[in-house]
């Protein structure tokens, strides 16, 4: 039976649990949805519903709001939704002054497909289900994209544990419509074989595909950059004053470099030159203020900023110099003087990266993070502050799944091989926050399991954050006073017990005590 006119959109299918990629349930442990019951297949070739898959939803959708998040889409560059069902995304972004459009066969089929900067393909290849027509969606989005080509896909961690009937390649779903849940790196292979060029994570079941190869390692150089404090002036200088109109940017520049900048990359290098001679003078003149120190920790980190870049660009296919932007080869110029003595220092780190013995070491002398037995625990805030070894290895879980939303958390397994993402939405302000989500990226077998614990009725909980945290995180010092009057009082005495809410209450009780924010009080006792 020749199927209807296809509506390629996007994401979940209402007739499931509303699962997105990032936001959804996994199926039930054990129980693979892509594992039918032989008894529920049918011979008969049905009616694929696919206009029945396009949601209606109040937010964007997140392949979008990746793009966003990583700065990929604004104003300046168009965007083209290619199957963009009921066009929710498209109303959005234009109430952000972003130009774009959309073609949907059902909803949209007189528009035209028209090329873009950037070419959204959310949902759609997981709800075709023949597999040539949905080779040449995926091949002519790439082809209206003039950078940048986004795809969504289902993954099989979200696939309702109901959906037991397999036709073709997936599941036929309760409404009629079908889906493929692909694994991770089976999504990675699929769009990298069709489209012949690499697929760069975003999140779970979201990649990007570039156009450009220098664009690409602009963004993937960015991903692994620090943020940096521009250095305090500590004393006054007469020609910092009678300069500081140009000082002051030029410092900013700096802080973010760690180097000199090229002419290129700080526009009024000429003028700063004019009235200072050079720019070594002028920057001789900012270490007078503010001490050289400052400076000589930005350039150490810079330097091991393009350390986790470079060894991570392995991980996929590292470029040869001249395809890096022009701002990373001046950095490999000033931190290392040759590209090949950068790529042998980085290669030596991702080489220890998969030595359990070498990571558990930088564990054990990491300045921050909580250090159990079988992992360090660490804060989102407190990557940078561990050195490149330890950023390569949780690197490494990130270019398999891209960004976890939401996690705030991560747990870097000391000698298994694992690196696990942790969502606590309430970390900043619920003094032992429940954990929502925890997904867990196994190094040596790449593979990636899900754990939803939103519907648990007694939630695993966080204790000892400051511990998590680097000194200048906001709050650290109220949450090291609870930690404080919960060890003083017992609590944390035997912290194994203490992983669930509902046993942090029953210890609390006990002890005659109540959490009011993060300080302990004593509980008023009913006498009636």
């Amino acid at each position: 039976m020749t199927p209807p006119t296809p509506n390629p959109r996007p994401g979940p299918d209402p007739a499931t649990d509303g699962a997105s990629p990032i936001e959804g349930h996994p199926a039930t442990e054990g129980d693979s949805a892509l594992e039918p019951d032989p008894a529920t297949e049918s011979d008969a070739t049905p009616e694929i519903q696919r206009h029945r898959t396009a949601i209606r939803r109040a937010n964007l959708s997140v392949p979008i709001q990746c793009l966003l998040r990583d700065g990929l889409l604004d104003p300046a560059r168009s965007l083209f939704d290619y199957g963009c069902g009921r066009g929710q995304d498209l109303e959005l972004l234009r109430g952000m002054e972003i130009p774009c459009e959309g073609w949907d066969p059902v909803y949209r089929p007189d528009t035209e497909r028209r090329a873009a900067d950037l070419v959204n393909l959310g949902y759609v290849i997981n709800v075709v289900e023949d597999p040539q027509e949905r080779a040449e969606a995926l091949r002519q989005a790439w082809g209206l994209s003039r950078s940048l080509l986004v795809v969504a896909a289902q993954l099989d961690v979200a696939a309702p544990a109901q959906e037991r009937t397999r036709f073709n390649d997936g599941v036929l779903t309760s409404r009629g419509t079908f889906q493929k849940y692909y694994r991770q790196s089976e999504l990675r292979a699929y769009l990298e074989e069709q489209l012949g060029t690499e697929a760069i994570p975003a999140a779970p079941g979201i990649f990007y595909l570039f156009k450009d190869e220098t664009a690409q390692q602009q963004f993937l150089s960015n991903r692994y950059r620090r943020r940096e404090v521009v250095p305090r002036r500590r004393i006054s200088e007469i020609l910092f004053e009678q300069n500081q109109d140009l000082l002051e940017p030029f410092m900013e520049r700096l802080t973010q470099l760690g180097r000199l900048p090229g002419p290129e990359e700080f526009p009024e290098s000429a003028a700063l030159i004019e009235r200072l001679g050079s720019l070594k003078r002028a920057f001789a003149v900012i270490r007078r203020v503010t001490e050289e120190e400052p400076w000589e920790t930005i350039a150490r980190h810079r330097s091991d900023d393009l350390l986790v870049y470079l060894a991570l660009a392995r991980f996929h296919k590292r470029p040869i110099l001249s395809k890096l932007p022009l701002g990373t080869q001046r950095d490999v110029k000033a931190f290392f003087g040759t590209y090949d003595r950068a790529c042998r220092a980085a290669d030596e780190l991702l080489m220890t990266a998969g030595d359990a013995e070498a990571i558990d070491t930088a564990c054990q002398r990491a300045p921050v993070g909580r250090l159990v037995d079988n992992a360090l625990i660490v804060h989102r805030s407190a990557l940078d502050h561990l050195e490149p070894l330890l950023r390569i290895y949780e690197g490494c879980a990130r270019a398999l799944v891209g960004e976890i939303e939401g996690a705030n958390v991560i747990k870097l397994h000391r000698f298994s091989g694992k690196v696990s993402y942790l969502v606590y939405p309430e970390f900043d302000t619920d003094p032992h926050p429940a954990l929502r989500l925890r997904v867990k990226v196994n190094l040596r077998t790449l593979d990636m399991e899900w754990f939803d614990y939103a519907s648990r009725e007694d939630p695993f909980i966080l204790y000892r954050k400051e511990a998590l945290v680097p000194e200048e995180f906001p709050g650290r010092e109220k949450f090291a006073k609870l930690t404080a009057q919960e060890e003083r009082v017992g609590l944390l005495k035997h912290e194994r017990l203490l992983d669930t809410r509902g046993k942090l209450a029953i210890l609390l009780d006990r002890a005659g005590l109540k959490l009011a924010g993060h300080s302990l009080r004593k509980a008023s006792r009913s006498t009636g």
